[in-house]
């Protein structure tokens, strides 16, 4: 948040939202940054705040990752840890006055947003007038699979690819493998190498800017219809 603390405290005044981005810096196959997922929720936020005249506080770049831990660059938080720490930092947003809060990550895996939400339930507790909405923006990208992309596309495929390549053009590399993670959901810890070779879920090959385009336009309308009925000024 670049503004200054007077200017902040007037802010505040009109009530507005406060867009937290979260990271996770893990694996995406060899074609996509390992910050793959802070830089599409710092983007979406960026454009989300301008249609609604938010503020956007600093990011959480790290987040829990599990699934990923054994692939090059992966940092992965315990639940524990990214709980505490957003936990923390939710609450002083609240102290400070501030009523509306959009927990907006870039990173889906299931302990991954338990945490945040946990995080979020505790800040609202001891916070009792700050309203705060948990979500990821695959919630809505993953609404178009079947319609965009196969209906087993995930984590590094032809929906985040392309989602990318249209969010930061110029990271992602012409080589894009496809992949499939076939590790049991039922069985705890990381997949091996025989079950997932690459941290890639479906196949990224033919995935386009216009594409990337078109699922951006269908996240930021769903996140304006999510505020507007969970976080009314």
């Amino acid at each position: 948040m670049d503004l200054d603390s007077r200017t902040f405290e007037r802010r505040l005044r009109s009530n507005p939202l406060v867009i937290l981005p979260v990271g996770a810096l893990e694996a995406h196959g060899p074609h996509l940054p390992l910050g793959s997922d802070q830089i599409q929720a710092e983007a979406t936020a960026e454009e989300l705040a301008t249609r609604l005249d938010a503020l956007i506080a600093p990011t959480l770049p790290y987040g829990s990752a599990p699934g990923a831990r054994r692939f090059a660059g992966t940092v992965s938080l315990s639940i524990a840890q990214l709980e505490t720490h957003a936990e923390g930092v939710l609450a002083e947003l609240a102290r400070s006055g501030v009523r509306r809060l959009l927990v907006l990550s870039g990173h889906a895996e299931r302990g991954h947003m338990a945490a945040l939400r946990e995080a979020a339930d505790a800040a609202m507790r001891a916070h009792p007038t700050t309203r705060i909405v948990v979500l990821s923006d695959y919630d809505f990208v993953y609404e178009l699979r079947g319609k965009e992309s196969p209906a087993n596309d995930g984590h590094a495929g032809l929906l985040e690819t392309a989602r990318v390549m249209a969010l930061a053009p110029g990271t992602v590399a012409a080589t894009r493998p496809a992949g499939q993670n076939r590790r049991s959901p039922f069985v705890p810890g990381t997949a091996t190498e025989e079950e997932w070779p690459e941290s890639v879920i479906g196949d990224p090959g033919p995935a386009t800017v216009e594409l990337g385009r078109r699922i951006q336009d269908h996240v930021l309308r769903r996140l304006e219809e999510t505020v507007q009925s969970l976080l009314p000024a």
